[in-house]
């Protein structure tokens, strides 16, 4: 990564740390990056954009990688907006303004990657699963939620937690109970599943 890149990334974490926005650990976006170059991933869609910071990194990690990214919050929208024109990739990066659960696209795409509310993985799978390729794969980060996956239910003090928490573990059970995907949930970062769509066999 050249220093002004460099430069401009420590500024996104900055910010995202200082407003308490939620982007991926540098162990997660480390493994996510790494999988992209490893399968040669020539497009992602990526539910959950934030301010920018993962799909900037995707398209850092390989000049030919085309993204398309939904957000629903305005305000992030917004400033992922003018995070991915300092770096100049719009022609590379797709933004939508919307609700995940509202959006219907066309396009079929290499990897799927889920990073929005955790309490709506299993829509989100579903939802998208379509728009992916026989051989692409489906990404979801937070698995563990910040650790309290691990956690007895009954020890968190928050109901709302609680829940999201309860959402999650559904998403785990859904995804190992999937057959037309091998899952496996890697201890990185904050927990992230990678979903391997299988082979068709006729």
């Amino acid at each position: 990564m050249v220093e002004n890149n460099f430069y401009q990334i420590n500024e996104i974490r900055k910010y995202a740390n200082a407003n308490k926005i939620p982007i991926m650990q540098n162990e997660g976006i480390d493994f996510l990056t790494t999988f992209i170059i490893k399968h040669q991933i020539k497009n992602v869609l990526e539910i959950g954009t934030a301010i920018g910071y993962s799909a900037i990194m995707m398209a850092l990690c390989s000049p030919n990688l085309k993204i398309t990214t939904i957000e629903r919050d305005e305000q992030r929208y917004l400033e992922a907006v003018k995070n991915i024109k300092k770096f100049n990739l719009e022609k590379r990066i797709t933004l939508i303004f919307n609700d995940a659960l509202n959006v219907k696209i066309d396009e079929k795409f290499d990897l799927v990657f889920i990073d929005a509310a955790k309490a709506q993985n299993i829509r989100f799978f579903e939802l998208f699963e379509r728009n992916l390729l026989d051989n692409g794969y489906i990404i979801t980060d937070n698995m563990y939620f910040h650790g309290l996956v691990h956690k007895n239910i009954k020890e968190i003090s928050s109901r709302s937690l609680r829940g999201i928490v309860r959402k999650i573990n559904d998403y785990i059970v859904f995804l190992k109970n999937n057959d037309k995907y091998t899952t496996t949930i890697y201890d990185i970062g904050d927990g992230i599943a990678v979903s391997e769509k299988k082979w068709e066999v006729f």
